[in-house]
């Protein structure tokens, strides 16, 4: 049985359903009795306790003298009152590791430069109430124990915690203050209770972005972890390949491994056979497997502390690639060599794309498919490659799988490498099934491949180099893994 809920219109999941009795007084009276007493141990501290300070610390320097309110957000409804898995907000889980929903960190002016932590949460519904057994969105018997005030206090060193109930009067004693920005887009509450202040808001958000973008030990370490558990997932997948009828049957192994490996796949798991890889951001995976034709997953496993891996490879259903598939897979893995190792520290962030697009387009040349020399396509004033090619290279990884997204142009994609920078590597070629100026035999081909990369103070290391990549490498990775049970 699961909980069923349903979200009203302030962004909060009622007490009881519609289909709900009231239970009767003897009922009431016979669950409040007869338990054993709680246990009086104390929250155990969240695993890297100091990081989370140390980044509020950080944000605390960049926002003197202000009002900072950054929710998590709530639960959505998946269908009627069915409620989706909840995922906490990434700039709140990055600022405190608190995975509950509905909760809002505030930094609080305090003293001449700093802030106090305050954390609203949802109070701990026990059985010192009936609601423990009759609240279905928060009793516990209904969604399990919450830490409550005392807990999360000492599981997330913040300052002070108080009850969510009581957000609804600081808000408003807030907003005639002033002096506040909020991360929007999380809570309609929140959102509703403080008037939008435009890019004062904004740069809050910017902020957040710009501190993820540079990940310390702790963090690789998560995405090592989850890479890992991608290419265990990834031979899961190939199993399915040789066993399973339709994208759906790879897709099925891909994302059970990942929830046992970790929260689950990191975004929709991209599972795309035949000409359905020409479709970028293909995720119905309702398509067949065909043996002369290829497989394309572009997905990740989230470890259980949110960091997403971000892998793509392109199988032969059969594994062997024919002529036609081989010829441009090995021309897209050669754009990638080329760069992987333009990814260095000072280089612009776009230093990678131009230089695996210009592998791209020369074998593109070769091929025989574009309809003019490969130095006129490059031109800035034409770019007739983009038909085949459409997406550039890279983009930041880290919480989430396009990490730092609100980061100033500047920063990011006009900006430099900078050490401690995760950056997905990730060249393709997709040829239309209907594409008359492709020759017939490679209409219908799509091929991605994608490296998972840290920028380090000398160069990069490739964080999924255990994970094959060139031709020869992915028939031999299929047939021995074919081979085991």
């Amino acid at each position: 049985m699961h909980a069923e809920k349903k979200q009203s219109t302030k962004g909060e999941v009622p007490a009881k359903a519609s289909h709900d009795i009231q239970p009767p007084q003897p009922l009431i009276d016979f669950m409040m009795t007869g338990w054993a007493k709680p246990s009086k141990a104390k929250a155990q501290k969240v695993e890297g306790l100091a990081r989370f300070k140390a980044r509020r610390r950080a944000l605390s320097k960049a926002f003197r003298g202000e009002t900072l309110v950054v929710p998590t957000g709530h639960e959505k409804i998946r269908a009627n009152d069915a409620a989706y898995l909840f995922r906490p907000g990434s700039d709140f889980f990055y600022l405190t590791g608190n995975k509950e929903p509905d909760c809002v960190l505030v930094l609080a002016p305090k003293g001449a430069s700093g802030h106090e932590a305050l954390l609203f949460v949802e109070p701990e519904v026990d059985r010192s109430t009936p609601a423990f057994f009759t609240d279905r969105a928060r009793g516990a018997l209904w969604v399990g124990p919450r830490l409550g005030l005392a807990g999360s206090k000492a599981r997330f060193g913040v300052d002070e915690t108080m009850a969510l109930g009581e957000l609804g009067s600081f808000l408003a004693g807030l907003k005639k203050r002033g002096g506040y920005r909020v991360l929007r887009g999380l809570s309609a509450p929140v959102d509703q209770a403080l008037p939008a202040q435009g890019d004062k808001d904004a740069e809050l958000a910017s902020a957040l972005a710009e501190m993820r973008r540079h990940k310390d030990a702790g963090e690789i370490a998560s995405l090592r972890k989850a890479i890992a558990s991608t290419k265990l997932a990834l031979e899961d997948a190939i199993r399915a390949m040789k066993s399973g009828k339709t994208e759906r049957d790879v897709e099925a192994a891909f994302d059970a491994r990942a929830r046992r490996e970790g929260m689950g796949p990191g975004f929709a798991t991209i599972v795309a056979a035949g000409h359905h890889a020409c479709i970028l951001h293909w995720t119905r995976n309702d398509g067949l497997l065909e043996k002369n034709k290829l497989m394309q997953i572009d997905a990740g496993v989230e470890s259980n502390d949110l960091y997403t891996a971000d892998i793509t490879r392109t199988f032969p259903v059969r594994g062997k690639y024919t002529r036609e598939q081989r010829a441009i897979y090995d021309i897209i893995t050669a754009a990638q060599d080329a760069a992987i190792a333009a990814v260095k520290p000072g280089n612009d962030f776009m230093e990678p794309h131009r230089a695996a697009t210009k592998v791209l387009v020369e074998g593109l040349e070769k091929l025989g498919i574009l309809q003019e020399p490969a130095a006129e396509a490059l031109r800035e004033d034409r770019q007739t490659y983009k038909r085949y090619t459409l997406h550039s290279v890279s983009h930041l990884l880290g919480i989430d799988v396009h990490d730092s997204a609100a980061a100033r142009p500047e920063k990011y994609r006009q900006g430099k490498l900078e050490p401690g920078m995760v950056l997905t590597v990730e060249p393709g070629l997709y040829f239309q099934p209907d594409d008359l100026t492709v020759p017939p035999r490679f209409r219908g081909i799509g091929i991605r491949v994608e490296e998972d990369v840290l920028v380090t103070k000398t160069g990069h290391e490739v964080l999924s180099s255990g994970i094959p990549r060139k031709s020869k490498d992915v028939e031999a990775w299929i047939a021995k893994v074919w081979k085991s049970k």
